[in-house]
């Protein structure tokens, strides 16, 4: 599993924990959706769909 997180800017880390709690994360229970579990989410998505990801964050900023 790689272990990227760290290398994002910390604005770059809260959209990806925006968008994965509002698309991945939105069927399960509240308190299942913590930053915590966004960020496994995040890691096991990978590098390669990360930047779009942020992308589609900063772009719907105001739907997240």
């Amino acid at each position: 599993m790689s272990y990227f997180l760290h290398t994002l800017k910390k604005e770059d880390r809260d959209i990806l924990r925006q968008v994965v709690k509002k698309v991945h994360l939105q069927h399960h229970p509240e308190q299942f959706c913590t930053n915590t579990e966004a960020d496994k989410v995040i890691n096991t998505i990978g590098p390669e769909v990360i930047e779009r990801m942020i992308k589609f964050g900063i772009d719907n900023r105001d739907r997240l």
